[in-house]
């Protein structure tokens, strides 16, 4: 049974095409359960339509459709389950469609497919004997559309896209938000790094070609290099600066440069010396040098396009793209001039990976983890890019586009009324003070004009020029990295957050493999439990904030007081070492612990006795309650910051933080969105933090609500049962008082 399965489901994936796959399925299933006709009805726009068959009149393909309220087959889609009959034709749903001369069949089995809650189709098998399939033979067909339901949905994208009449929907994970409308341009995903072995026929032009490519790439990586320096983001340079070092001669450079002597052509050349190193990189024992293996690769690729496409990137600066590649490093990102670079799709990468830090940094918007979207032919063809619900929209109507573009146009005008208040302090019409801060992780964000707006910085990721770094940051590296942070805050406080790395943010330099990454090894668990890193950390801390009074430090992923205390007692050594050190007294920062694992909501008393504050992470700890991993589309959709229970937490933990005097903001996306940021002021929350982007649009919101009345609403909101509901009241709210423009476009 089990290698029927596979056969058949391996030979549908290796199927050029929506029709040829399909005819696979129904004449393979068809001989596997020895019965006489196998049929398969694919969902297209609300009708099931026949779209193969072995054993109906094969005339009929395309031709019988019916909607989900009719027949049979619609009713085993409507009620998304299997429907198991001895004798169809005695069944109520019962309808013949005289074109597929079905008569002569009674026996009938079908079970739908799906593909992650969404209906594809259903796959039928029939006799002409009365009979009750059995049970087995339920399972293995249901088993079969199980395993199939997301290489048919694949290759259903693949169909549509052909067809550029017919609007195509990608989906994937919001890596930047905004919505672009751009032609696509796919870019190195065609470009293997294992190029074909070819010898050159005249070595001296080969020679002049890799050095006329190495030239390219290095006057590349110096402009966004000294780019990014002007901008003060020293740590962003640093990827940069590496990559120019490798190309030397006394480096891959040089080894590139004998290959081609040896009589290989130059793109070979750089193959195999890529291919060469990246091996013994990866046979390493050492975690850092295993990891090196990337940077080759990237580099490889780099010198390639420059060989094969090298003028992929002069684009007219009037025309903006929207980037689709498989994977997007942070160069590639950074060679575009913004002005060009209109959004970016890729199937791989995560939301805090290079290139999506960058992403957002520039506002520019990403989606990433877009399965099969580089299996069609999307190069030039006009794409919608919404990234606020993580979506691509290939080949849409003009009415779509047209509805796009007043979204974006109108979303420009709001911007810039909300940006007209960005300088006023942010008071509820009752009189209520809410301050606004920042999440930052980029120098250059913070240093940009909104930021000296907010009221601080209410969580600096200091994880980020570590994963922009080839290594573990020096400390005077960091110190330098601190002191240009609390001095862009100007007076203002600076919460800053120690290494938070773990989970969905992998340093490449100490890759960390588990199984369950997010209950892990992770926040402050690495840090003690390596304090020869921790110590470097917390002395540079130290040293950047020196007399003045605007650092405080925030400790990430704190599950017991056992941690609070290491840490403390860490903390209180580098204290003293420094004084003696620098001869000195240092002016100790105040002390707060991330409220992020569900059980510290337990242990607040307990904590207020050990630290001065506490930040809620409202993502992380929304995962932990609802037991959602939200980086898996799987699951995704059960994420929810809304859920009522999330929201009971919330109100527990700024009710028991005020009890015990302890200090307490939220730094989760929720403080960024405009429902969230009702919520959190209702229930109690005055200090909010949030990335730039959402600054001017919370500030112009909540001038104009009331404290009072958001209170009044909360008794009501807290008692739904899901967050749909909590969502519509807040929508409703919103409308009454003339505010639903404030809503996030999607």
């Amino acid at each position: 049974m089990l290698n029927m399965l596979r056969d058949i489901t391996q030979a549908v994936a290796r199927a050029s095409s929506l029709e040829s796959a399909l005819n696979v399925l129904v004449s393979q299933t068809r001989l596997a359960m020895a019965t006489h006709c196998c049929s398969i009805y694919i969902l297209e726009q609300q009708h099931l339509v026949l779209s193969a068959t072995e054993g109906l009149e094969k005339s009929a393909v395309g031709r019988v459709s019916m909607p989900l309220s009719e027949g049979l087959v619609g009713l085993v889609a409507e009620r998304e389950e299997a429907v198991n009959l001895a004798d169809a034709r005695i069944h109520p749903r019962f309808k013949l469609f005289p074109e597929a001369a079905e008569e002569e069949y009674r026996a009938f089995l079908a079970v739908p497919i799906i593909f992650q809650k969404q209906l594809v189709g259903v796959i039928v098998v029939q006799q002409p004997e009365a009979r009750q399939f059995s049970e087995s033979e339920e399972a293995f067909l249901m088993t079969l559309a199980a395993q199939l339901a997301v290489v048919v949905r694949s290759l259903k994208h693949k169909a549509a896209i052909t067809n550029v009449q017919q609007q195509v929907l990608f989906s994937g994970v919001n890596a930047s938000s905004g919505i672009a409308i751009a032609h696509g341009l796919v870019l190195g995903g065609v470009i293997s790094l294992e190029q074909a072995d070819v010898r050159c026929i005249d070595i001296d032009v080969e020679t002049q070609r890799l050095k006329l490519a190495m030239q390219r790439c290095k006057d590349m990586l110096s402009s966004i290099s000294q780019r990014f320096e002007r901008e003060n983001s020293a740590e962003v340079a640093s990827i940069f600066t590496a990559f120019q070092l490798l190309l030397d001669d006394s480096s891959l450079g040089g080894e590139y440069a004998r290959e081609v002597a040896l009589g290989w052509q130059a793109e070979s050349a750089v193959s195999r010396v890529s291919v060469r190193y990246i091996k013994q990189f990866l046979e390493m024992e050492d975690p850092y040098l295993k990891e090196r293996a990337s940077d080759i690769r990237e580099l490889g690729q780099k010198l390639l396009r420059q060989l094969i496409e090298p003028g992929r990137l002069e684009l007219e600066p009037d025309k903006p793209v929207i980037l689709v590649a498989k994977e997007v490093d942070a160069t590639l990102l950074a060679e575009f001039p913004r002005q060009k670079l209109a959004g970016i799709v890729t199937e791989r990468g995560g939301v805090n990976a290079h290139a999506a830090i960058l992403a957002r940094a520039l506002g520019v918007p990403a989606i990433v983890g877009v399965d099969d979207v580089l299996s069609i032919d999307i190069d030039q063809k006009l794409l919608v890019l919404n990234a606020n619900r993580g979506q691509l929209l290939v080949s849409p109507s003009p009415a779509v586009i047209e509805e796009y573009q007043l979204l974006i146009d109108a979303d420009v005008e709001k911007q810039k009324q909300f940006s007209a208040e960005l300088s006023l302090p942010s008071v509820t019409t009752d009189g209520q003070r809410i301050h606004l801060y920042l999440n930052a992780g980029l120098l250059s964000g913070i240093a940009s004009e909104i930021a000296e707006c907010a009221d601080g910085i209410g969580l600096y990721r200091t994880e980020i020029p570590f994963m922009l770094h080839q290594r573990f940051p020096s400390e005077s590296e960091q110190i330098n990295v601190y002191r240009q942070v609390l001095s862009a805050a100007g007076d203002r406080p600076v919460v800053m957050r120690t290494l938070d790395v773990g989970g969905d943010k992998p340093l490449p330099y100490f890759p960390i493999k588990e199984d369950n990454p997010f209950l892990g090894w992770r926040g402050i668990r690495l840090s003690l439990d390596h304090p020869e890193l921790f110590l470097v950390q917390l002395r540079a801390m130290l040293q950047a904030a020196g007399n003045g009074n605007q650092l405080q430090i925030l400790l990430p992923m704190v599950s017991n007081l056992d941690e609070i205390d290491q840490t403390l007692k860490y903390l209180e050594q580098a204290f003293t070492e420094l004084n003696q050190e620098l001869n000195t007294i240092l002016v100790r920062p105040k002390i707060g612990v991330m409220l992020e694992v569900p059980a510290l909501l337990y242990q607040l008393q307990d904590v207020a006795s050990r630290v001065d504050f506490v930040s809620v992470g409202s993502n992380d700890l929304t995962q932990y309650l609802l037991a959602v991993d939200r980086n898996n589309p799987s699951v995704s959709s059960l994420f929810d910051s809304y859920h009522p229970g999330i929201l009971r937490a919330l109100k527990r933990a700024v009710d028991e933080c005020k009890q015990y005097d302890l200090d307490v903001s939220v730094c989760g996306e929720l403080a960024g969105e405009p429902y969230g940021a009702l919520l959190l002021v209702a229930m109690g929350y005055n200090k909010l933090s949030m990335n730039q982007g959402s600054l001017a649009r919370i500030n112009f919101l909540l001038r104009r609500v009331s404290k009072q009345q958001l209170t009044e609403l909360l008794g009501s909101i807290l008692q739904q049962s899901n967050g749909n509901q909590v969502r519509g009241i807040l929508a409703h709210f919103l409308r009454k008082n003339n505010l639903s423009d404030l809503v996030n476009i999607d």
